[in-house]
């Protein structure tokens, strides 16, 4: 006997042989049971999940001499015929060659003469979608009023390509893909058969490389069968068709990690030598980053990944976080975009790994916005204890036990940032700020208004030591130039707050130190003010004011 590809050897002669399409299988038996037999049915989904030979085997269960028979009804002599496509009643029709309408008319004829020797006359018709415009349109009386004795069954793989005037004619059944389990297990049995041996993960990379395709993973069988000489193992498979391989992925993203680059493109150029070609290299190192990925989102099924999760090491599923393993993921990607169009292929490659072998130093946004936030903190901290003590935030800090005490060791959270109440924001309660002409209650609510929004400005706020509203100017002082000059740039901020809680119509914020309200009280009677704007200066450029002499 002459050989059979794996493909049309195992295909399935009866329903209940089908897997992977459930629902469609009990519809139909369910619909040949109960004699509710439709004119028209379209068949669509991915290639190789199944659509012809469903088709075939109902042409078998309406011709069954026993039937119309939901099992498939094998012991005829038809059936083989039907199988094989052969049968004289039942006509297959390839609709990518049969596209015109002169076709379809020719089909217009022959549904008028009954069946030879069978029930049913049957026109299967695979990709039915590659049919003209006028050919559908043909086609329409007929489908919607054949004679008894005809069914017509389509088949497609681009449903959206059928127009709707022939799909609302006919009863739709949607095919999904078969799950990789279940193809690994086709494929171990279609092992048994050949009487050879095959390590479990290259079945299950067989079943992952055919993505849902039956047919496709039979296909691929047959070739890794064809140099495997009697047992399948993941080692030869990679090794004969010229792919990356587990092993080298693995040592090549552990360099990547430890970042490694010489390491890292050595192993490139191992990969080059051996005959790995770059888009395959790519495409590999993909497969491999987005197994990475889920591993990362906490998906553990073989099924999923395309693997078992502990065939890749422990330092690199926890090398990288998600952000970092995203970014890897985007950035051969678009190698593998950019590669059609590269003048040097391998360069592009090349590239691409030194890239990833520097990702693990790579600040991510996420680590930024943490970095800023953290320094905002150490900022509000910093002032905080500063103001509780008197100092300027700028004053440096001298050796000894006190410095060491509020600086703390390298590595160490900061002690003083450790006694600092829970909200910065708030006027200490021991050390209450000298106010005039303006209540305490009224500078906490002037304080509060910049809690939710503006923490480092409330801070700032709660830091001054005097409060002072003379008519329409309202004077804060601090202790230190820090808190001075730190806040001049939001004078017109605390305005607005200080108006709004005030209710006053007109108001002028002076922000100043209390060496300077000091200075100006001691003045001679009569000595005018300093400007606030020419104050404001002097504090920027940390000058003195002194006399016109001109």
């Amino acid at each position: 006997m002459s050989y059979e590809v794996t493909a049309t050897r195992r295909r399935p002669r009866t329903f209940d042989e089908m897997i992977g399409q459930d629902f469609v299988v009990a519809t139909l038996k369910n619909s040949i049971s109960s004699g509710r037999i439709a004119h028209a049915y379209l068949f669509s989904g991915p290639r190789g999940v199944g659509k012809t030979s469903a088709a075939r085997i109902l042409a078998k269960a309406l011709n069954c001499p026993d039937g119309p028979s939901a099992d498939g009804c094998e012991d005829w002599a038809g059936s083989e015929e039907i199988a094989r496509g052969t049968a004289l009643d039942v006509i297959e029709i390839d609709g990518a060659s049969n596209t015109s309408v002169n076709d379809v008319r020719e089909i217009k004829d022959e549904v008028l003469f009954a069946p030879n020797n069978a029930r049913y006359k049957i026109y299967i018709i695979d990709e039915v979608h590659m049919l003209s415009n006028s050919a559908f349109n043909a086609l329409l009386k007929t489908i919607e009023e054949p004679p008894p004795y005809i069914v017509f069954i389509f088949a497609t793989t681009e449903i959206h390509k059928v127009p709707a005037t022939i799909r609302s004619r006919c009863q739709q059944f949607n095919f999904r893909l078969i799950p990789m389990e279940e193809i690994k297990e086709m494929l171990a049995a279609a092992a048994t058969d050949l009487g050879i041996t095959a390590d479990d993960d290259a079945l299950a990379w067989v079943a992952k490389e055919a993505t849902g395709s039956l047919r496709d993973a039979y296909t691929l069988f047959d070739q890794v069968v064809a140099f495997s000489e009697g047992h399948l193992n993941l080692e030869t498979i990679h090794a004969k068709l010229g792919l990356l391989g587990l092993e080298r992925l693995n040592a090549l993203m552990s360099a990547a990690v430890q970042e490694q680059p010489a390491e890292a493109l050595e192993i490139v150029d191992q990969a080059l030598q051996s005959g790995v070609a770059v888009e395959r290299f790519a495409m590999d190192l993909a497969d491999y980053l987005r197994t990475l990925l889920l591993i990362s989102a906490g998906i553990e099924r073989e099924a999923v990944l395309g693997m078992r999760p502990d065939r890749i090491p422990t330092e690199v599923r926890g090398g990288w976080d998600r952000p970092r393993i995203e970014f890897a993921n985007e950035l051969v990607l678009q190698l593998y975009r950019d590669l059609r169009y590269s003048v040097n292929q391998r360069f592009d490659l090349e590239l691409a790994i030194s890239r990833l072998a520097s990702l693990t130093s790579l600040r991510t946004p996420q680590a930024l916005v943490r970095d800023i936030q953290a320094l905002q903190e150490e900022l509000v901290h910093d002032g905080a204890y500063h103001a509780r003590h008197g100092e300027s935030a700028d004053q440096p800090v001298s050796s000894g036990s006190d410095a060491d005490d509020r600086q703390g060791a390298p590595g160490q959270a900061n002690p003083a940032a450790a006694e600092a109440p829970a909200d910065e924001a708030d006027i200490d309660p021991n050390e209450p700020p000298e106010v005039e002409g303006i209540s305490l209650e009224q500078v906490q609510a002037i304080v509060a208004r910049f809690r939710t929004q503006r923490i480092s400005v409330a801070a700032l706020l709660a830091r001054a030591r005097l409060w002072r509203l003379t008519g329409q100017e309202l004077l804060i002082a601090f202790a230190d130039e820090f808190g001075a000059n730190a806040l001049s740039s939001d004078n017109e901020a605390v305005q607005q707050a200080a108006l709004a809680e005030l209710g006053m119509d007109r108001l002028v914020v002076r922000i100043q130190t209390l060496a300077s309200v000091s200075a100006a009280a001691d003045e001679p009677d009569g000595s005018s003010p300093v400007d606030p704007t020419v104050d404001m200066v002097r504090r920027v450029f940390r000058g003195d004011i002194v006399e016109d002499q001109s």
